[in-house]
């Protein structure tokens, strides 16, 4: 299974590399080599790969191992294939840019870190439906605070009044912003129904150990709320909703990573 793994680091690096050079070529308006243009097909079998080393014990042994490594690694895969399917309808090269060297980290970190054994996480369909949505939730926001960053980019470079190549390769400001949105929507939707999931499947959610988890999260929930809210009421966008997304993002991160952390590398030591 780890040389899967370490195929898959090497194909999404191989699509990097090729996104990387396509993207060299328009910024110096030259023509990209042939295998650049190919880039989506080497992401495809990178997540492909991923997949395999994620979700075999799944199949074989009916367990999914979601310690701290191994649950950025889901949460990177599922949003790399989020942004490889919206890529082949429209390519966001930017934003995949971005994305692609987290998704080969978090892999690797896996890969050579995880606590994962085979006493992972064994899923019923109740428990099934509320972590693969909140794993699907936590990349659509994540891929959603990665928009954001390159939004603030933009503005703060057309407030400046300074434009370079890149700025000029970036989608134009209406379009990121409304893709930044579409984002946050989806992401809310898939957050609430994995708190939905979670008080109707999960016993004790306010308990000692997840309380903290739990009240982030909605906190998380509220505040992309009031950010929809103010784009539906009074249009917000821009740097303010780059702030209160990353705020969101934030807090959600904290819920989950922050709680797994605490719990596997300081109580456990």
């Amino acid at each position: 299974m780890i040389t899967i793994g370490s195929i898959a680091i090497l194909l999404y690096v191989a699509a990097c590399l090729a996104l990387a050079t396509q993207w060299r070529a328009k910024l110096n308006r030259t023509e990209a080599p042939a295998i650049s243009q190919h880039y989506l097909m080497l992401w495809m079998l990178g997540t492909f790969m991923h997949a395999v080393y994620l979700y075999a014990p799944l199949f074989h042994e009916h367990y999914l191992s979601l310690d701290f490594l191994s649950a950025a690694s889901h949460i990177m895969w599922l949003a790399g294939l989020i942004l490889l399917i919206s890529s082949i309808r429209q390519n966001f090269e930017s934003l995949n840019l971005l994305t692609l060297p987290f998704i080969s980290l978090a892999l690797a970190l896996q890969i050579l870190f995880s606590k994962s054994d085979n006493t992972g996480l064994i899923l019923s369909s109740g428990t099934g439906v509320h972590i693969f949505s909140a794993l699907l939730a936590y990349s659509m926001l994540m891929i959603a605070a990665f928009q954001s960053l390159l939004l603030a980019y933009q503005h703060k470079q057309l407030h400046a009044r300074q434009s370079n190549t890149f700025l000029k390769l970036l989608p134009p400001l209406q379009e990121m912003d409304s893709l930044l949105f579409r984002y946050i929507g989806t992401g809310l939707v898939l957050l609430s129904i994995a708190l939905i999931t979670g008080f109707i499947y999960l016993e004790n959610l306010f308990g000692q150990q997840v309380g903290h988890k739990t009240i982030l999260s909605i906190i998380a929930w509220l505040v992309f709320s009031a950010l929809l809210l103010g784009r539906w009421k009074y249009g917000w966008r821009g740097l303010s909703a780059v702030r209160w997304t990353l705020s969101g993002f934030g807090l959600l991160m904290l819920a989950f990573f922050g709680t797994k952390f605490v719990q596997e590398y300081l109580l456990s030591s």
